[in-house]
């Protein structure tokens, strides 16, 4: 059976109307990748400042998803929600269409951590020796890793540990700098200003912790310990 040359072209001309259709009907439709693109531009955005280097992986968008086109889709994460780690972040629309949906995501933070270098006995002083910088994803271990070894040196830990176990600020003891009952310096700063004077600490505290402080007035106030001493209160 042979197609006239009418027939082919009547064929063409309906093809030719049809993919303006089709074309159209995809253009209508939102891209899987710039959803991806969204949530991999929010999550860098959202970790930028993390103390290593930062690679951000953004799982695939369900092929079945037919969404509507929206020109300022934006990312969201839950409250309290932390960018890094594996993680669930939101992408919404509100026009012209309205629509939600939730991509898993990965952020990876390489950078160096301390780790025991032999056992740890518990309440033993620790020493730079007794420590070794390692590297590894943050993000996959514990809340509150050390990632320098002054937040070591010096403390103890309050548990024993075996060689190569990551170092946790919050499971670490540091001798008190300033102790209860003891005499103390206090210096005062502000904007433009600086007043030292005398008060008596009402309890412990090592370096950098917030101790509470009986000024020869009798008033109680807050500040800082440190070595010698010393109280910091800021204004």
């Amino acid at each position: 059976m042979k197609i006239s040359s009418l027939s082919l072209w009547l064929l063409a001309a309906q093809f030719v109307a049809l993919a303006p259709l089709a074309q159209a009907q995809t253009a209508g439709r939102q891209s899987p990748e710039a959803l991806r693109q969204t949530v991999q531009q929010f999550l860098q955005v959202q970790s930028n400042g993390l103390p290593g280097q930062v690679t951000v992986t953004v799982g695939a968008v369900d092929p079945r998803l037919n969404l509507a086109a929206c020109p300022a889709p934006q990312a969201f994460m839950a409250p309290g929600s932390r960018a890094w780690g594996k993680s669930t972040v939101g992408v919404r629309c509100t026009a012209p269409a309205s629509w939600t949906i939730y991509l898993q995501a990965n952020v990876a933070v390489v950078g160096d951590y301390i780790a025991s270098a032999v056992p740890l006995a518990q309440g033993q002083t620790i020493a730079a020796s007794q420590l070794v910088t390692m590297q590894g994803d943050l993000a996959a271990l514990p809340a509150g890793i050390a990632t320098n070894m002054e937040q070591v040196v010096g403390a103890s830990t309050n548990m024993s540990l075996p060689a190569g176990t990551p170092m946790r600020t919050d499971t670490l003891r540091r001798p008190p700098v300033v102790k209860q009952g003891q005499l103390v310096r206090v210096v005062s700063s502000g904007n433009g200003f600086q007043v030292a004077s005398e008060g008596r600490a009402i309890g412990n505290a090592g370096e950098g912790q917030v101790v509470q402080v009986r000024t020869q007035g009798g008033q109680q106030i807050s500040g800082v310990a440190r070595t010698g001493g010393l109280v910091e209160v800021a204004f």
